[in-house]
């Protein structure tokens, strides 16, 4: 079975990385898919939250990683995925990621699955990351290596 897990990444944190590494143990393949949002102000580029992930998960065969814009089942269809995987850190994530699931099934007939996060992972988010790193806090235990040198760069 083919899943995406699309998302912003924007920084790629550690819960982003645990989400698509237990997906990748499930799945036969993992097709990563970093989202352009013209509407959002990201401070990486799409290219460059690509080759973040890349280099982080360069030793598993299984798992993929596409940019792309536009809908997000149209992305799912042209890639032929199976269904969709969601992390979830709380019942907030889950108000939203069940609108988002429910739209994604009435547009295109695509399923969603919800994978919870690892306890340690529960409060990092990438704007949470984006914050504090603006604030010159250190967010060294909240991203992998890679992502923490990038960081230090902007």
């Amino acid at each position: 079975m083919k899943v995406l897990v699309p998302g912003s990444f924007d920084p790629p944190t550690n819960g982003h990385i645990d989400v698509i590494t237990r997906c990748s143990k499930v799945f036969d393949e993992v097709l990563v898919g970093v989202i352009i949002n013209p509407t959002k102000d990201s401070l990486f580029s799409k290219e460059n939250r690509s080759e973040m992930l890349e280099e982080i998960f360069q030793d598993n065969k299984k798992i993929t990683i596409k940019s792309f814009e536009g809908l997000l089942v149209d992305f799912a269809k042209k890639n032929s995925v199976n269904a969709i995987v969601k992390g979830l850190r709380a019942m907030t994530d889950f108000d939203y990621e069940l609108q988002m699931a429910q739209m994604n099934f009435n547009l295109a007939d695509f399923e969603t699955i919800f994978i919870p996060s690892s306890p340690e992972y529960g409060y990092v988010s990438s704007s949470l990351v984006k914050e504090i790193h603006s604030y010159g806090g250190d967010v060294k235990e909240l991203v992998p290596h890679n992502v923490l040198e990038r960081l230090k760069n902007v």
